[in-house]
């Protein structure tokens, strides 16, 4: 049974409010991830260490009352490892499945660039299809899996690039900085009590808002929303124009389109709304496209960033009134 646009904008509201008892600030990066949840995708979060990453994902299992496994991924790490194996048992003269941890609702996989291409791309398949091939067979993963995956600025040693295929499987790539001043002030305050954010999660003091069952049913609720046709053709009009651009050397694909009119309809439900408007569209435009853009070599060399470019692009589609 689908739930009503009310019930998804209750439990989006709720679960703000219990994630904010462990995450101070990165307000936009929690509602980007409640996004990417309920439209079924995946987010790559972005953060030099120590700023929270980790603790992001075990706050949004909780909430959302989810299992969660982690994964480290470092450069001995195998794809074996990740997806599991079949395993002989001579007791009963057959092959037994042990799963990886890849079988779960929420997988963290922590510094993913820090493992080569060939265990990276051990995630395509469960990031796209929702299933896993062990030994020719296929296994089904859970219909809420989603993937959250952190990484190390590029620039840190010991990191492999992802590759372009990979980093179009996820809706996101968010970027995790520093605190305000305000916000790590607080933050320093809260670890001299009993309310740390670490302490919070191992009371268990966070309700959780709903079930993976009932996941499914609210990413149902969205189709609720009103998404008018002028705004299909913007968000298409977005994505093209990155291909026509002069200083990008490889564009955005149909699937960042989908990604970007599916985000904006999540993003009216997390506001309160039953209908897209062009303002979802654009703010949604540079954590959907940034990270599928390569950029000329000149134009990098020129010291061009992502979000100037995504700028520049929206600057010359003609916004629906």
């Amino acid at each position: 049974m689908t739930a009503s646009l009310a019930q998804l904008q209750q439990t989006l509201a709720d679960a703000r409010t219990e994630i904010s008892k462990v995450i101070i600030g990165h307000q936009t990066v929690v509602d980007h991830c409640l996004i990417a949840i309920f439209t079924r995708h995946h987010v790559l979060v972005e953060g030099v260490p120590g700023v929270g990453k980790t603790l992001l994902v075990r706050t949004l299992a909780q909430v959302l009352g989810t299992e969660f496994g982690r994964i480290q991924f470092t450069p001995d790490l195998m794809p074996a490892d990740i997806t599991g194996t079949s395993v002989f048992n001579l007791k009963q003269n057959e092959f037994h499945l042990v799963k990886g941890p890849v079988f779960t609702n929420f997988l963290l996989a922590d510094e993913i660039n820090r493992a080569p291409a060939k265990t990276q791309a051990a995630l395509l398949q469960a990031m796209q299809e929702r299933q896993v091939s062990i030994d020719n067979t296929t296994h089904a993963l859970p219909s809420s899996f989603t993937v959250f995956a952190t990484q190390n600025p590029q620039e840190y040693e010991g990191t492999y690039p992802l590759p372009e295929a990979q980093k179009d499987r996820f809706m996101f790539k968010l970027n995790v900085g520093y605190p305000s001043r305000e916000e790590e002030l607080s933050l320093a305050t809260r670890l001299l009590g009993t309310n740390a954010p670490e302490s919070v999660l191992e009371r268990r003091e966070l309700r959780a808002v709903l079930s993976p069952e009932q996941i499914a049913s609210l990413q149902q609720s969205l189709a609720l929303l009103t998404v008018r046709e002028e705004l299909v053709r913007y968000a298409v009009d977005i994505v093209r124009a990155t291909r026509e651009h002069e200083s990008v050397l490889i564009g955005a694909g149909p699937r960042a389109c989908m990604a970007l009119i599916l985000a904006s309809r999540a993003r009216a439900a997390l506001e309160g709304r039953d209908f897209v408007s062009p303002d979802d569209v654009r703010a949604l435009a540079e954590p959907v496209l940034g990270h599928r853009l390569v950029l000329r070599p000149e134009y990098e060399i020129e010291g061009l960033s992502v979000t100037e470019l995504v700028s520049r692009v929206l600057e010359k589609v003609a916004v629906p009134r």
